[in-house]
């Protein structure tokens, strides 16, 4: 599943590609995604013109000219392809786990501009769409998740508050929406290794010191991240052809038996199952 990073490049080829675009026609070929589309949905677009695409978390939020909005969720196998008119050599992929082309199967929503249309492919169909009326609405819609990393809420005060009288792991916190929105399971494991922590420390055992050197590395890792264009696991291309170079410096994930990258560290990366999730460290230098 593609984390805050990746949906956030997918965001920006979105924007480049549609802000100020009327959707002229929707077309849908299967209502059963995770949650299953309203027989309104193509009629409550058909028209609308795209004034801004936020991101909030994993989740991509249209803005239409009606003030209602559009969520978009990729789920686990979920892309996003934008096919322009008389470019077939233009690759379409905004998104990632799949080809960089448009894939001839599983096409489930189609969105058609004047020269160009935005097209939803998902394999697995775990993603989804959901019309939001208003902002009072789209507020509601997320009030029980937590900050993102980037937001000014998420600081020392609002850390050691949340992790007051708790003794899950740390990793699992980083994980956990409720907490921290955005973060997914390969960041995690890149943070902690940065902030020098054994992803199986309890968070009521955590010190301030280590409570900011959190905070601080969620911002850098995942700012790093997005300057990189993502993580490619497999064959992510954006739309301008790109892959995403941030795998590029993993320090910890997916380098299991590999040297420890760290300076003076003799080393190894191992690999543990928590919470049914891979978690890569370096036992000798995160403690």
């Amino acid at each position: 599943m593609p984390e805050l990073p990746e949906v956030e490049v997918v965001r920006q080829s979105l924007a480049k590609n549609f802000i100020g675009k009327k959707i002229k026609k929707v077309l849908v070929r299967n209502r059963k995604l995770r949650f299953k589309l309203n027989t309104s949905f193509e009629k409550e677009l058909k028209n609308k013109s795209i004034n801004k695409i936020h991101r909030f978390s994993k989740y991509l939020i249209m803005e239409l000219n009606d003030k209602k909005f559009c969520i978009i969720h990729l789920g686990m196998s979920g892309t996003i392809h934008v096919v322009k008119k008389n470019n077939k050599k233009f690759f379409t992929n905004t998104s990632f786990y799949n080809s960089p082309n448009l894939p001839t199967k599983h096409n489930h929503i189609e969105f058609e501009f004047e020269n160009s249309k935005l097209v939803y492919n998902d394999p697995r169909r775990f993603g989804f769409f959901q019309m939001i009326k208003d902002q009072k609405q789209l507020k509601d819609r997320f009030k029980f998740y937590g900050p993102e990393p980037f937001d000014k809420k998420f600081d020392l005060k609002y850390v050691i508050n949340y992790f007051k009288n708790k003794n899950k792991d740390i990793k699992n916190y980083l994980l956990d929406q409720k907490f921290v929105s955005g973060i997914g399971n390969i960041y995690a494991s890149e943070i902690l290794y940065l902030s020098k922590i054994n992803p199986l420390t309890s968070v009521n055992d955590l010190n301030r010191t280590q409570c900011k050197k959190i905070i601080i590395n969620s911002k850098k890792i995942l700012l790093n991240a997005i300057i990189k264009g993502g993580s490619t696991i497999r064959d992510f291309k954006n739309t301008f052809g790109s892959s995403g170079k941030f795998q590029k410096e993993f320090k910890v994930y997916g380098r299991e038996k590999l040297k420890c990258k760290r300076l003076n560290c003799n080393g190894t990366i191992d690999k543990i199952v928590q919470a049914n999730r891979s978690t890569f460290l370096c036992k000798i230098c995160q403690k």
